[in-house]
């Protein structure tokens, strides 16, 4: 595969940090290497959004754009691994993310189940936060004109104010001390990832394209409205998916109890007494394949599926109005090959 500026671009930020680490100590060497290992594998759509927006505006900063791109990745990463730290996850894409590989130094050493767990969380809080800070950095020194920078660290902050409210929502609605609306869902989904994946990435091409504010903001809302399609289709695979291709596990939503909009669908059918027997529990294969029909019988997976299409379309509409090219979104679909249907098969 030809590697895209961005791919230079991040690569130079990760070697940067590496090399950091190594005037200080080689088990800080061991971090900047996991964290190396949690930026590979993704589809790189966020970079991707940057570049393509700054380019479909006119824009004269490539290598600004490349530089931003790869510090939202940067971001990305870092939230990622944070949210793995949130559901106590230790694997990622099918292998071990930061805190499972800290997880193995500990045990190689022979530790005990405690240091085990506390040297794999103290590796993955850390390695987020390096992976934040990089990126924050990466943005105050992108080479844009200052005015242009100041204008992306404001939507970088403003990205990440966001998120951390809709992480924080999620934590909080899956407590189920309150029934949770669907426009409580949808608006914690909205925060948790429209606003770093779409918004932020959009906006900041707009920005270092020098286009009006008006098409910045407009390009934030179709940002949002990807942002909220893109989280439904991850639910689907969250429960719906095929962990092979997706590297998501397909239990972890349901054992934790997240108040998804599928979820919160089921809640309001007549099957719901039988689907909340499977939430808030380790499932086995059978019992997930039983779950699923369930969820596929109540139309709860269908009411999900056109919401998502919903949204994208409307996110394609204002793309094409401002002259972005909608293409940019053809990745996120209902029709993921990520996704069985309720019986277990390719969909």
């Amino acid at each position: 595969m030809i590697a895209t500026d961005t791919d230079v671009a991040l690569q130079r930020l990760l070697e940067q940090g590496r090399a950091r680490a190594a005037l200080i100590d080689p088990h800080h060497v061991l971090l900047w290497e996991a964290l190396e290992a949690a930026t590979q594998g993704g589809k790189r759509f966020r970079p991707m959004l940057v570049v393509a927006t700054h380019d479909a505006l006119g824009g004269s900063l490539p290598e600004a754009a490349a530089e931003v791109g790869a510090a939202i990745e940067l971001l990305h990463t870092a939230l990622v691994i944070h949210d793995d730290v949130i559901d106590d996850d230790h694997v990622r894409r099918g292998a071990p993310n930061v805190s499972g590989t800290f997880r193995s130094y500990a045990r190689a050493a022979a530790a005990g189940p405690d240091d085990v767990a506390g040297y794999g969380l103290t590796a993955a809080v850390l390695a987020g936060d390096l992976a934040l800070a990089a990126a924050v950095r990466a943005t105050a020194t992108c080479g844009a004109p200052p005015p242009v920078v100041h204008r992306l660290l404001d939507l970088l902050d403003s990205a990440l104010h966001t998120t951390a409210a809709g992480e924080l929502a999620d934590v909080r609605l899956s407590m189920g001390t309150d029934v949770v609306t669907l426009a409580e869902s949808l608006a914690m989904e909205e925060c948790k990832t429209s606003a770093y994946s779409f918004d932020l990435p959009l906006q900041a091409g707009a920005v270092l394209a020098g286009a009006p504010s008006s098409t910045a903001e407009r390009l934030g809302s179709a940002g949002r409205m990807t942002g909220i399609a893109f989280q439904l289709v991850d639910d689907l695979i969250g429960v719906f998916g095929d962990p092979v291709r997706s590297g998501k596990s397909t239990t972890s939503d349901l054992r934790t109890g997240k108040q998804t909009p599928l979820l919160v669908h089921a809640r309001s059918t007549p099957e719901w007494p039988r689907i909340r027997d499977y939430v808030g529990r380790d499932l086995s294969a059978d019992e997930l394949t039983d779950v699923r029909a369930l969820l596929v019988a109540a139309g709860s997976r269908r009411f999900v599926e056109d919401l998502a299409d919903q949204h994208l379309a409307g996110a394609r509409s204002t793309l094409a109005d401002l002259g972005v090219p909608a293409t940019l979104l053809d990745g996120i679909t209902t029709r993921s090959p990520e996704l069985v249907d309720g019986s277990g098969e390719a969909a």
